[in-house]
């Protein structure tokens, strides 16, 4: 991993609100950490010593990140399926802000319809259902970064 590429995780880690990345490599392993601080990285090459370098992480300013309301205690959600996130990035509902959005609460899904875009390293990933039934509820915010395995919607088989 070359200093260009390590750059661009920083700026991946800052943008995406994880708090914590680590990569294990055969002879390379790199950890980044955010706490709205500065990033520290923490590198350690074959028969070099520990490289540290705290490298402060310009973010442009951004608006807060509002809380998914939770599901009521009182709805039994057992009954339905939960489309997850198949890796870590940003959750985008739509190709792009003037394109219409891939599923709205009510439309019906099948397995291999497209259901979001998540961006993970300027990579745009179409995230295909692996369920088939009818959107119940989107759990998640347009924009907002998601976890691997993080629920996104919740169907309904039919």
């Amino acid at each position: 991993m070359d200093i260009k590429q390590i750059q661009e995780l920083i700026k991946f880690v800052s943008r995406s609100g994880v708090n914590e990345v680590a990569i294990e490599q055969e002879n390379f392993k790199i950890t980044i950490k955010t706490n709205q601080a500065p990033t520290v990285v923490h590198a350690t090459l074959p028969q070099a010593p520990l490289v540290q370098a705290a490298a402060p992480v310009a973010t442009a300013p951004t608006a807060p990140v509002a809380a998914t309301p939770a599901i009521p205690a009182a709805e039994d959600t057992s009954k339905y399926l939960t489309v997850k996130s198949p890796m870590i990035g940003t959750f985008y509902r739509s190709a792009s802000p003037d394109k219409p959005m891939f599923v709205n609460v009510g439309d019906e899904i099948s397995a291999g319809k497209v259901v979001c875009i998540i961006e993970a390293m300027k990579l745009f990933n179409e995230i295909e259902s692996e369920v088939s039934g009818r959107i119940v509820k989107i759990l998640v915010d347009n924009a907002s970064p998601v976890e691997y395995d993080q629920p996104l919607f919740l169907v309904e088989p039919i």
